[in-house]
């Protein structure tokens, strides 16, 4: 006796359901768990996690900073590129700034902890400070010698036309020097927190100032990664920082280099992405081969 045609459907569905979490549920993830205990792919499996004398000091797969307790660089370790995920280099909040190439203007609230920078001051602030600490020229288009964002807010007396009123430097306060004094013929004045200076009518203007066309410090020393989590910085970011480190270890720059390029990968398959320094590996041979005295 066949049974009837709904209890069949059901039947049919039981089945379905019991073999496919056998398949997807049991089978699928204990066969990936094998495979990841396979010989060369236990390290990635288990996070690639690297140790010292028995304890994990990271993550080959994920960035980490080396600074001091105030968050300060530690002069004798490489520095990584900036993370944006969460305080820095957080797996549970791995994102991007989300801020573009139009994010130019500062937002000064009367309380500083309200405060936002665009992205251009962050560059700015970025760049002058890995120029101070690097010893090489942190000068960039578009930024101050007091590292922000020069930009002004343009007023005119027709709107978009006529003659020049009124101009303010949007991202600088008191008490900064304007950095440039005037502006068709106007004195250039500085911001005020709590002013919104584009609702006001001012035109906003970048000025690119006198910055060498292509920056001594290169683009991932001043922007993060998508993911906030990158390990890695670009060859010519790691070039930069080898004679600070050869100065605070003591050691021969020949010696520096080549664990640099011990650390350095080449591009996916040969063609894709960049090359990239491995931050934390690159510091863990330092301390092995160059300890600080």
């Amino acid at each position: 006796m066949r049974p009837p045609a709904w209890l069949a459907a059901h039947l049919a569905a039981l089945r379905a359901l019991l073999v496919f979490t056998v398949l997807l549920g049991v089978a699928y993830p204990l066969t990936l768990v094998a495979v990841g205990r396979l010989p060369g792919l236990d390290g990635r499996a288990a996070g690639s996690l690297l140790t010292v004398d028995g304890r994990t000091v990271g993550s080959a797969l994920i960035g980490q900073s080396f600074t001091d307790a105030d968050g300060n660089p530690v002069p004798r370790y490489f520095q990584s590129r900036p993370s944006a995920a969460g305080d820095g280099y957080d797996p549970t909040a791995s994102a991007a700034s989300n801020l573009g190439p139009e994010s130019v203007v500062d937002t000064l609230a009367v309380d500083p902890q309200g405060s936002t920078r665009s992205l251009l001051s962050q560059v700015c602030a970025r760049s002058r400070a890995v120029g101070a600490l690097d010893g090489v020229d942190g000068r960039r288009p578009y930024c101050t010698p007091d590292g922000v964002g020069a930009v002004l807010a343009v007023f005119r007396a027709d709107g978009l036309t006529g003659r020049v009123t009124r101009v303010v430097s949007v991202n600088q306060t008191a008490p900064a020097t304007p950095f440039v004094s005037t502006w068709d013929g106007v004195a250039v004045e500085l911001a005020k927190p709590g002013e919104d200076y584009r609702a006001a009518g001012g035109l906003v203007t970048p000025v690119r100032g006198d910055a060498p066309e292509h920056p001594a410090v290169p683009a991932d020393a001043v922007t993060a990664s998508g993911s906030g989590l990158d390990p890695h910085i670009s060859p010519a970011y790691a070039e930069i920082q080898v004679a600070r480190v050869v100065r605070e270890r003591g050691a021969d720059p020949a010696v520096v280099r080549r664990l640099v390029a011990e650390h350095t990968t080449g591009r996916t398959l040969g063609f894709m992405g960049a090359p990239g320094v491995n931050v934390l590996e690159l510091n863990l041979a330092l301390d092995r081969s160059l300890p600080v005295r």
